[in-house]
């Protein structure tokens, strides 16, 4: 009985999800061109192919939230999870330095926690095809999607803004910032080093207000803020440096909007700036 409660509550989750993922696509359309699209389909039909996807997600969304409930909204849902995880897996091994774009706002090259977002969405969306009832009468599963909307927001880069550096800047502030610097990982000034070599930085640097702002590691990147303004809007500059390139045009950078997380620049030719 319970379990019947819990895959009928899985719609209700799926469809607000879809709904957030089609909302940035269908409204952050420029975002298409720093994903994995323009070398899977081709610069021309890269910004279509992305407004299509949206389009897509927010039609099985709103089959999944609206009654009455049909097997074949969950099978559309099961089938686009295993084409998101699909895409991730290839640009992550062909177009390493392409961001997700799963919502639009992220400028993160993709990692392990996009891929196993959208391997959580292919087990909520496989939980949903045995469901028997509409999400309204989930009852006591629903408590279930709590825990579930946690690791959803845990797994999302583009929410990080929202809770994990919060968190970063109140540690800094209630421990001192130079205790424990002993460590066997890269040294900041290394990595500070590298980025002022590297054409990225080059192409930004009229633009930087500040000084590093704010550092920290993921996977096999160490990514670098600074403050920045760009077109009279506050930004920040987020520099990607790789673990394992050194060479100076493997660094990349993307200017972020303070309010809105909007990409506001992304330099694209970078082999030959400055």
């Amino acid at each position: 009985m319970f379990a019947q409660q819990v895959a009928a509550a899985q719609p209700l989750l799926i469809g607000v999800l879809l709904l957030w993922s089609a909302y940035g696509k269908l409204v952050r359309q420029d975002s298409a061109e720093r994903t994995a699209l323009p070398r899977l389909v081709g610069e021309d039909r890269a910004a279509p192919a992305y407004r299509a996807v949206g389009m897509v997600e927010a039609v099985i969304a709103l089959a999944l939230l609206a009654p009455p409930v049909w097997i074949v909204e969950a099978i559309a849902a099961v089938a686009l999870a295993v084409g998101f995880t699909g895409y991730l897996v290839y640009a992550k091994l062909v177009v390493p330095e392409a961001s997700c774009g799963c919502v639009g706002s992220s400028a993160k090259p993709v990692g392990y926690r996009a891929i196993g977002r959208a391997l959580l969405l292919l087990a909520t969306a496989g939980t949903a095809v045995t469901a028997t009832a509409g999400w309204w009468s989930a009852g006591a599963g629903a408590l279930v999607l709590i825990p579930e909307a946690v690791l959803f927001v845990l797994l999302s880069a583009e929410l990080d803004r929202y809770w994990l550096l919060p968190l970063r800047r109140l540690r800094l502030r209630i421990t001192h910032p130079l205790t424990g610097t002993a460590t066997d990982g890269i040294p900041l000034v290394a990595t500070q080093r590298r980025l002022l070599l590297s054409p990225a930085y080059r192409a930004v640097d009229g633009l930087l207000r500040s000084d590093i702002r704010d550092y920290w590691d993921d996977e096999d990147w160490r990514f670098v803020s600074y403050t920045a303004r760009y077109d009279g809007r506050q930004a920040t500059a987020v520099f990607a440096v790789p673990h394992h390139d050194s060479t100076p045009e493997s660094v990349r950078v993307a200017l972020v909007d303070e309010t809105s997380g909007q990409t506001l620049y992304r330099p694209t030719v970078l082999a030959t700036a400055g």
